[in-house]
């Protein structure tokens, strides 16, 4: 932490930067990695446990991840894609879900408490998975003029004004969506972080400078900000999942 003068130790962008645990050559590898890594290895091998060997009557580690499968594929993806043209998504949006949620969650685990999603590398890298498949269905399912057409909105009944409609519509679709759609996840795990970061420290700040109330009321902000973080982990893991649904119907849906 950086200390401003007063002697308090104000979070900031440094509260993002780590020092390599190890490197190797030129690369080094970090606690934010190390995370990630975590989180892949939290995914797989929780629904290996859980449907390595499925039962007719599932266990409790069975019954809670065909919830959580259950809970993606019937209220996002059906939702938004129907059953028919959905089901083939479901793994996918499964793992994405799930992976966004335990890189989110982090943030409010002893020693790890730092949000992977926070670094905006790794929400970008998913927003390209989800654009690629997206792009790549347009012009799979429309061809090479209707694809275009999909992606831009042309249309010949909006007339003269026809052409901005469809730079504005290829703009948007091209170019601001996935990097809405990665900043969305970025932004609200950054800011929950810097202010978990911020009411941490000054709840210790201001005990060791003898304000007991002062840190009492900072201490009780700490944890409301860890109860909402948990909302927030999971709404932000729902939301970029149905984005990416809502990406994926487009790309099907007919164009008029």
């Amino acid at each position: 932490m950086a200390d401003n003068g007063c002697g308090f130790p104000a979070p900031g962008l440094h509260s993002f930067l780590f020092q390599p645990i190890f490197t190797v050559g030129g690369f080094e590898f970090n606690k934010v990695m190390l995370l990630a890594l975590l989180t892949t290895l939290v995914v797989v091998t929780f629904f290996t446990m859980a449907f390595g060997k499925a039962k007719v009557v599932p266990g409790k580690l069975q019954m809670i991840g065909e919830a959580g499968y259950d809970f993606v594929r019937r209220g996002i993806v059906y939702e938004t894609l129907g059953k028919r043209e959905g089901e083939k998504y479901v793994p996918l949006m499964v793992s994405i879900f799930f992976f966004v949620w335990i890189m989110n969650i982090w943030s409010v685990i002893p020693l790890a408490q730092f949000p992977v999603s926070s670094i905006i590398a790794y929400p970008i890298v998913l927003a390209v998975i989800v654009y690629v498949i997206w792009v790549s269905l347009t012009f799979k399912r429309h061809g090479f003029v209707g694809g275009w057409k999909n992606i831009t909105g042309y249309d010949d009944s909006l007339g003269p004004i026809k052409w901005l409609v469809s730079f504005i519509e290829l703009f948007s679709n091209l170019l601001v969506r996935p990097f809405t759609h990665a900043v969305r996840l970025f932004a609200n795990m950054f800011a929950g972080h810097l202010m978990l970061v911020m009411f941490t420290v000054a709840s210790w700040y201001l005990l060791n400078s003898y304000m007991i109330p002062a840190a009492g009321v900072s201490f009780v902000m700490t944890m409301v900000m860890i109860l909402f973080e948990l909302f927030v982990q999971a709404v932000q893991a729902y939301v970029f999942v149905l984005l990416a649904c809502t990406y994926i119907q487009g790309a099907l849906a007919e164009h008029h």
